[in-house]
């Protein structure tokens, strides 16, 4: 066999499992600690400082269509009848959401151009709080550092699962233990069928719909339709939402592999000062205007956070809030920006460049 042969099966899947196994064993540690959503937080903070100390990782990243789909299932499992009439309430809401995007991105965009020295394209999709891998196409393809857009990105989101499980915990004294489903109710024959079609159903229409986060956002739906017209009440069990986070956390925490110890540092040295100003803006605009457009101001922080969509989705469920209304900000904020960043960065450019 050749040399530059890839290695056997066997040696990928005995990394994956060391890699899977320091994941589980951060989770531990942090649920031993009682740390606010351990089983994410703690295996994707293990697996970051092994990436960091040079580790030869190997990331589960097969199984992450999977995962998201159990995530994007029991996140579903939250919606119920009684929020149909809530809807038509957000609409103030998610203007005020598109405005603090719009004053976040003004203020973002300079500060990745002046202080994190980027080019134009570069800055704009790295401060634009879209998906990652939206924004990293989007971003490729106008011309911009598709890597560098990603590791920005990635070191957003995981400033910002931190920074909001430990405020709300030790802050603000609320619960991100993930107790609101670590004890999920017994499922009949009937439940675990419409459960199990909702994900495998929803894995394969998600992308065809052209969704955001498709392999997330296509078993939600799914189950959130099953739930809504009342054919089951059911969610997956808290151990397999447990190993869920356990594997996202650890591909999370992963992320950074091959890019260099240095990139990775500068990119969480940046978005520690980016993440700052977002959050702080995002907190102020929450307590502004939670009361007028009536929800809770964690509610409202968690809604427009600079977090991903199924991260702040298991933090909002992980604390009993309204995982429809969180989820819903997530999904639309995402969308405008897909949809409208190509139209805007000519002539936010033009005006850099005076």
């Amino acid at each position: 066999m050749p040399a530059s042969s890839a290695p056997f099966p066997a040696v990928e899947a005995a990394r994956i499992a060391a890699t899977l196994a320091l994941g589980a064993a951060g989770g531990t540690l942090c649920w031993a600690l009682d740390l606010p959503l351990p089983w994410m937080l703690g295996s994707m903070l293990a697996t970051l400082a092994a990436v960091l100390a040079g580790a030869g990782l190997k990331p589960p990243a097969g199984a992450r269509t999977l995962v998201t789909a159990v995530i994007g299932v029991m996140l579903g499992a939250a919606f119920s009848p009684d929020l149909l009439g809530d809807i038509a309430g957000w609409a103030l809401s998610l203007a005020i959401l598109l405005g603090y995007v719009a004053v976040a991105a003004a203020v973002l965009v300079p500060f990745y151009i002046r202080v994190g020295r980027m080019d134009t394209v570069t800055a704009f999709f790295s401060a634009m709080p879209g998906g990652m891998v939206e924004m990293m196409m989007l971003g490729e393809d106008m011309g911009g550092d598709g890597r560098r857009i990603v590791l920005t990105h990635a070191a957003r989101i995981v400033i910002t699962v931190a920074v909001i499980a430990l405020v709300f915990r030790w802050g603000l004294g609320l619960d991100v233990s993930g107790g609101a489903f670590a004890e999920g109710m017994a499922l009949g024959p009937g439940d675990v069928v419409l459960l199990c079609m909702s994900g495998v159903a929803g894995v394969w229409l998600g992308p065809r719909l052209k969704l955001p986060a498709p392999t997330l956002l296509g078993p939600m739906l799914l189950s959130a339709a099953v739930h809504l017209v009342g054919w089951t009440d059911g969610a997956p069990p808290g151990w397999l939402v447990a190993a869920a986070q356990v594997f996202l956390g650890t591909i999370m925490g992963c992320r950074f592999l091959g890019a260099g110890r240095d990139l990775v540092l500068r990119a969480l040295a940046l978005s520690v000062g980016a993440t700052s100003v977002a959050l702080a803006l995002c907190i102020a605009v929450a307590f502004a205007f939670a009361e007028l457009i009536g929800q809770p101001v964690a509610q409202v922080v968690l809604a427009f956070a600079p977090g991903g969509l199924t991260e702040m989705g298991l933090v909002a469920l992980a604390m009993g809030a309204d995982v429809a209304y969180v989820t819903a900000h997530h999904i639309v904020r995402i969308a405008v920006l897909v949809a409208v960043a190509p139209l805007l960065l000519k002539p936010l450019a033009a005006r850099l460049q005076r």
